[in-house]
């Protein structure tokens, strides 16, 4: 407890989009909230940040909004390749 208050933990996670099966649909690794990329609502989830690498899509960090875990995704100059 920080002043009366309950301190939170920002808890950080990377997902490799290479390894997910199926339509790039995950759970969220902290709490297994349902996280689909089509979902453009930010219901589940909001973009932090993008990182671009020599104008290509590097990364993505997003936050869980159940338990917002911060979450980068990873992987994305191999899907672009493929």
């Amino acid at each position: 407890m920080f002043g009366g208050q309950k301190v939170q933990t920002c808890r950080f996670f990377t997902i490799d989009l290479i390894k997910i099966k199926g339509k790039g649909d995950f759970g969220c690794p902290k709490c297994g909230v349902r996280i689909c990329p089509d979902d453009e609502t930010e219901k589940t989830y909001k973009i932090l940040d993008a990182v671009m690498k020599q104008d290509e899509l590097d990364g993505i960090t997003i936050q869980c909004n159940k338990c917002e875990s911060q979450i980068l995704l990873t992987g994305f100059r191999s899907v672009n390749t493929s």
